[in-house]
């Protein structure tokens, strides 16, 4: 388990930027955590690390996922049965793509053990930010 406290947007991308360097497909990444605490702000940072500044990177909370030539980026928040996992490409992202899930709690059986889960949690004015 390791823990960050980030007190601003600046260092949550700082933070963001040098988690992206670590990732090698296939992985998991599942965000976790209150609205407004970071999640899509992370993701966001990660994919234009990888796939470049200009990459546009809207929230997929009303598209449910965002492909980015091998990086797939969920919003699980409308999510109400398990078999739409299924429906939304899930696995496949899984087992071949950097996988990104905000508002993972619905597809916790199907997360490979080796999931790398970050907590974000408020922190003074800023961020706690856990991973296991």
């Amino acid at each position: 388990m390791k823990e960050f406290i980030l007190s601003d947007l600046s260092e949550t991308r700082n933070w963001a930027k040098l988690f992206a360097a670590s990732l090698k497909a296939p992985v998991t990444v599942a965000l976790h955590g209150d609205l407004g605490m970071g999640k899509s702000e992370i993701a966001r940072t990660i994919i234009q690390t990888l796939k470049g500044q200009d990459t546009v990177v809207p929230s997929p909370t009303f598209t449910i996922v965002q492909n980015y030539d091998g990086i797939s980026h969920f919003d699980l928040y409308r999510i109400e049965d398990k078999s739409e996992l299924t429906e939304i490409g899930l696995p496949y992202a899984i087992a071949n793509d950097i996988t990104l899930i905000e508002w993972p709690e619905i597809a916790e059986d199907i997360l490979p053990e080796d999931t790398i889960h970050i907590y974000l949690t408020q922190y003074e004015a800023g961020r706690k930010l856990v991973i296991k």
